[in-house]
């Protein structure tokens, strides 16, 4: 009896040893890989109404990436495809999941052939987003230094350096800034749609280029302020056709007509009677131009143009030149955009020219 009671035992034993729980772990294992090695194709997403106004999408994303993973639901575990990933497609944000975005896409950018899809954050990154890490910022698309214009040389390093910078160092820089500052004129009012100086009871119509027929449309004006150094006023002119602004400078106790005018909120040093600016390109990244202001000849001389690729300007009244060779600004990366509940991530940038450059 005592030996039948020891087989019996060990016959449990064995019994026990054949359900080890290693191997449920292994058919788990492949039950799970055959779930997430599941063939699917975009037939398996939800269909969805395409993007027919860009202006209605939350934020755009875009990735470094060679190609991404689409998932039929905000899950690890889902079922998913992976695609090229395309610069020329829209990836239209829609929601925010802990790790992932719900996206609208549409097949061989094809609006009546859209799906939503599900992306991973580790993939893809919001336009609000977007920082300046990784990002070639001495990249141009072309130069014109004087009258020489430059379309081969495609980096800024011919004529400086460009590097990013803390905010705490654009903060504190800033107070030591060299280019003047724009102060309001009291004398000059806005009246029946026109800008009149009104100095000495005498009231003396500014006269514009609004008063000019354009192709554009007609041109509106806001008054920025007088440059101390210029003796000159400056009006901030627009169309309401189109997206471009630029500054235009008068002086109104003079009939001369002064050809000085700049596309973006202007920096000017008295020293050099430089008169310069960044601003943002309506095609690729922004415009940095510094000329001279030639006060005999009423107008102005280029001494440099550059179309930086990278980034977008961000508040152009901040910028501003810490020394006659580095220009500070605040800048956003060029995809960079906000949604209605995200603020984009603001760079600051540091533009040092070569010393006597010109």
């Amino acid at each position: 009896m005592k030996i039948s009671y020891q087989f019996f035992i060990s016959s449990m034993v064995v019994v026990f040893v054949g359900c080890n729980p290693q191997n449920k772990t292994s058919e788990a294992t492949k039950t799970e890989a055959a779930t997430t090695q599941k063939t699917i194709t975009f037939a398996d997403f939800k269909k969805i109404k395409g993007v027919d106004n860009v202006l209605e999408v939350p934020f755009q994303l875009s990735t470094k990436l060679d190609s991404i993973r689409l998932f039929v639901a905000p899950n690890k575990d889902a079922a998913h495809m992976k695609i090229a990933y395309n610069k020329f497609d829209n990836y239209y944000g829609f929601e925010e999941f802990d790790e992932f975005y719900s996206i609208h896409y549409s097949i061989n950018n094809n609006i009546s052939n859209s799906i939503e899809a599900f992306v991973l954050k580790s993939e893809l990154t919001a336009a609000f987003d977007l920082t300046l890490q990784g990002v070639d910022l001495y990249e141009i698309r072309s130069s014109i230094f004087k009258t020489s214009q430059d379309l081969k040389n495609k980096s800024f390093n011919k004529y400086g350096t460009i590097s990013e910078v803390s905010e705490q160092e654009f903060k504190t820089v800033s107070k030591k800034r060299i280019d003047e500052v724009l102060v309001k004129n009291p004398y000059i009012k806005l009246k029946d749609g026109n800008w009149i100086n009104t100095e000495n009871g005498k009231e003396t119509v500014i006269v514009q280029h609004e008063n000019v027929s354009t192709e554009d449309g007609t041109l509106s004006n806001e008054y920025v302020g007088k440059s101390p150094f210029l003796h000159l006023e400056v009006f901030k002119e627009n169309s309401v056709e189109v997206s471009d602004t630029f500054y235009s400078f008068y002086n109104i106790k003079s009939g001369s007509n002064f050809q000085i005018f700049t596309a973006g909120y202007p920096q000017i040093i008295p020293t050099k009677k430089w008169i310069s600016y960044l601003s943002s390109n309506s095609d690729v990244g922004s415009d940095f131009e510094v000329s001279k202001y030639l006060e005999q000849k009423n107008n102005q001389e280029s001494l440099l143009y550059v179309n930086f690729t990278k980034f977008k300007i961000g508040d152009e009244t901040k910028a501003f030149w810490a020394d006659n060779d580095t220009f500070y600004a605040e800048v956003y990366p060029t995809n960079s955009a906000p949604s209605k509940d995200k603020k984009q991530k603001a760079a600051f940038i540091k533009i040092q020219l070569k010393p006597n450059l010109f």
